[in-house]
């Protein structure tokens, strides 16, 4: 399944793994492996109208006022965040 949140579209950050070597001179100075930085997501139910919706989502998304709007029922689901993140 795919690494992207369904609400607001965040996905993996490409980065480098630095090893650091203490003093070992230029010639064998420390090696930058490239990695993936995937988001903190969590697996959320909402209850709607229509029935029961699992959300894929970053937990920066999790903590927002507006989804705890949508959450608790004061605010109605986007249709866009019922779709599934793709690449």
């Amino acid at each position: 399944m795919a690494k992207i949140c369904q609400v607001s579209g965040k996905k993996g950050n490409n980065a480098k793994h630095i090893r650091n070597q203490h003093s070992q001179g230029w010639k064998y100075k420390a090696p930058h492996k490239n990695r993936v930085q995937d988001p903190n997501l969590q697996v959320v139910h909402v209850k709607t109208a229509a029935g029961k919706v699992t959300l894929k989502i970053s937990t920066k998304v999790l903590k927002s006022p507006e989804f705890a709007a949508v959450l608790c029922g004061l605010k109605p689901m986007p249709k866009a965040w019922k779709r599934k993140a793709t690449y």
